[in-house]
């Protein structure tokens, strides 16, 4: 009787290189895909420097006011004579809330203007938007 030789058992190897490939990989994709998801209605203004919280909602009403004064609704240019009858129809209820996207150099009075009017056109809570620091 012919006895056979036990087989050697190579353990098994776990390589860390490429899974830390792919996890890279995963990390960038969700970075762009998370930053093209953005849906913010404002124009690029210069914004003064402060803290807030993350905004959840997914389409808020922005109110722009930009350095040389001008006006606009999403996106819309509207004066400040014809800014509440354009906000009232975009304010469903009471509870929205109303952006506002102020250029650091726009003039104070004109900003609380704006805010004055769209209060008239039933907005109750404002939020600020700054740049983060």
């Amino acid at each position: 009787m012919k006895l056979r030789k036990p087989r050697i058992q190579r353990k098994g190897r776990i390589e860390i290189i490429p899974m830390i490939d792919v996890m890279f990989f995963l990390l960038a994709t969700f970075m762009l895909a998370s930053l093209s998801m953005q849906n913010l209605n404002a124009l690029k203004v210069n914004l003064p420097q402060g803290q807030a919280a993350t905004l959840t909602r997914d389409t808020p009403v922005t109110l722009s006011i930009d350095a040389s004064s001008h006006v606009f609704v999403n996106h819309q240019p509207v004066t400040l004579a014809t800014l509440a009858a354009t906000l009232r129809p975009l304010l469903h209820d009471s509870s929205e809330h109303i952006v506002v996207n102020a250029d650091n150099l726009a003039p104070q009075g004109v900003v609380v203007q704006a805010m004055l009017q769209a209060r008239a056109a039933g907005g109750q809570h404002f939020l600020i938007a700054v740049a983060h620091e």
